[in-house]
């Protein structure tokens, strides 16, 4: 950072500072009303500072709370579609595993054909090694 900028970033904090001095010497007629009893001058700018904070620190925290409710209520809730779904899935292969027995036939008999000289060849190669 070049020295032209820091001097501008120090006058204008100076600048900021001259203008805050200026606003809390001065004032400008800020008021606060609580319960119909009108508070001016300085402590009512005390007080619109305070609870104005005050106000914002609440807000951060009901909406860090929320935050929280909404990952967990969300958490769940992706819980229960999975669950869903799988339950849908086991339903619809109940449904339909019936319906597909006569496939079985021809793929169980292949499968058994086709294992039965792989079983022996093994036997083969063991006694080979052996």
């Amino acid at each position: 950072m070049n020295t032209n900028a820091k001097k501008l970033i120090f006058a204008a904090v100076i600048f900021l500072l001259a203008v805050a001095a200026c606003q809390s010497i001065f004032g400008d007629g800020m008021n606060i009303n609580i319960d119909g009893d009108e508070i001016d001058g300085p402590l009512g700018a005390v007080l619109g500072v305070f609870f104005g904070g005050a106000g914002l620190l609440l807000a951060g925290l009901i909406m860090t709370c929320v935050a929280v409710f909404l990952c967990l209520l969300f958490a769940g809730l992706g819980i229960m579609a999975v669950v869903g779904v799988a339950l849908a899935a086991v339903i619809v292969v109940a449904c339909v595993s019936p319906l597909l027995l006569p496939l079985l036939v021809p793929v169980g008999l292949y499968w058994l054909f086709v294992s039965r000289p792989r079983k022996q060849r093994r036997l083969a190669t063991m006694q080979q090694a052996i």
